[in-house]
């Protein structure tokens, strides 16, 4: 089979980026030939934002760049991870004009939410979901806290609604929780067009001894990570944990601060995939207290694979991952006490965190793996293709779990 992946890259450990080159790889190291067309997001600064906007609705540039891809690929199936702004829904009109089908990944909100993220003054806000123009998002400068942008990705949204291609002109979407994909549903998109497929990781970094007795914070330093119900449970644990925290962002002067303050805490900043899959090999858990909506989790399956049980708050995907009691356990979101509580019991139970541990690595083995993952994405490709020709036959889950790429 062949796939050509467009992508718009954001350089963030653990996110879309990862989780693009990771599937990448994976078609890559099964026979399947892929074209990545990639445009950085990086190239543009604040100062463009407005043009970029305006590119965002329509490229005609992107347009005719992968029109010539297809033509001279001859893709079975285009895959697009995320289109803005830079490749803009152009897109997917180039490969509908060439007759090729588009399968459409849902790594974030950015079609039901011009900042992407359903989080606003530090709490969740839905203000936008559902509503043919994102007004609210306008009103308050969503997008890069600039009204003019914001205006031409709300004007990008409504646009390719009115125009049918959210749910025409896309063969397949693939969210990576249900949890996300009742959000799309919920605001209109085809709910039969919607799959829900859990990112993955394409190698097993092994099984730790979780003997390094701290608990370890990795991801972006930022406020909708849920940093500041953090600190305020790590001043009221019982019994005294040293915290290690990895990664970097904008929160990064103050979460300095608030380590010197809390003598407990250790700012390590950004970390490589191998350092931090080093630091949850000796870790004792790993706490994820996010205050947004969570597409997905990577961490989580991360931490998983090395047999480490996980602290997570109740929102977005999370509880999906996390099963309460079993893989780790679950906190009310925003609510410090409940969280130091909950560190509190996993503490003080050492038999029950040892059995979390065994189901975190049984966990990541029964659903996270590469194989698990190329058997579902090969199941919506075939669908895909089957639908747009009655005559194929799909290639069976055993032949593609030996490798025997169509």
């Amino acid at each position: 089979m062949r796939i050509l992946t467009l992508h718009n890259r954001y350089r963030q450990r653990g996110g879309e980026d990862e989780s693009t080159e990771s599937e990448i790889r994976l078609l890559r190291e099964r026979g399947h030939e892929v074209l990545a067309y990639v445009e950085d997001n990086h190239s543009f600064g604040q100062s463009d934002l407005w043009q970029v906007g305006l590119r965002a609705v329509w490229n005609g540039r992107s347009y005719k760049r992968v029109r010539g891809l297809i033509q001279s690929f001859r893709p079975d199936v285009v895959k697009i991870h995320n289109f803005f702004p830079l490749l803009s829904p152009s897109v997917i009109f180039a490969a509908g004009h060439e007759g090729v089908p588009v399968v459409q990944a849902l790594h974030n909100f950015r079609l039901l939410c011009p900042a992407a993220t359903f989080y606003r003054a530090d709490a969740p806000c839905e203000s936008c979901l559902g509503k043919f123009f994102g007004w609210p998002a306008l009103l308050y400068g969503c997008y890069k806290d600039s009204r003019p942008a914001t205006a031409a990705v709300t004007v990008m949204n409504a646009a390719h609604a009115a125009a049918g291609t959210w749910a025409r002109r896309v063969s397949m979407y693939v969210a990576p929780s249900e949890f996300t994909r009742q959000k799309f549903v919920e605001a209109g998109f085809p709910a039969n067009k919607i799959k829900v497929k859990p990112n993955f990781l394409s190698q097993d970094p092994g099984i730790g001894d979780g003997r390094g007795g701290f608990a370890l914070f990795a991801g972006r330093l930022s406020a909708e990570k849920g940093l500041g119900t953090l600190f305020q449970a790590w001043n009221r644990l019982n019994r005294p944990v040293p915290l290690k925290i990895a990664g970097g962002g904008p929160l990064q002067k103050e979460v300095e601060e608030r380590a010197k303050t809390l003598g407990d805490i250790e700012l390590l900043g950004e970390q490589s995939n191998d350092s931090v899959w080093r630091l949850m090999g000796q870790a004792a858990v790993v706490v994820v207290p996010s205050e947004w909506y969570e597409t997905f989790g990577r961490v989580v399956i991360e931490a998983f694979a090395k047999g480490l049980p996980v602290i997570a708050s109740d929102r977005g995907a999370l509880p999906e991952l996390v099963e309460h009691g079993r893989t780790g356990l679950l906190f009310r979101a925003g609510d410090p006490e409940d969280l130091a509580a909950k560190v509190d019991w996993f503490l003080s139970h050492p038999a029950e965190a040892a059995r979390m541990r065994k189901e975190a690595r049984a966990e990541y083995l029964a659903k996270y793996t590469a194989e698990k993952n190329y058997q579902a994405l090969m199941e919506i490709y075939e669908s895909v293709l089957a639908e747009k020709q009655p005559g194929r036959r799909a290639v069976p889950a055993a032949a593609r779990a030996a490798g025997h790429a169509g």
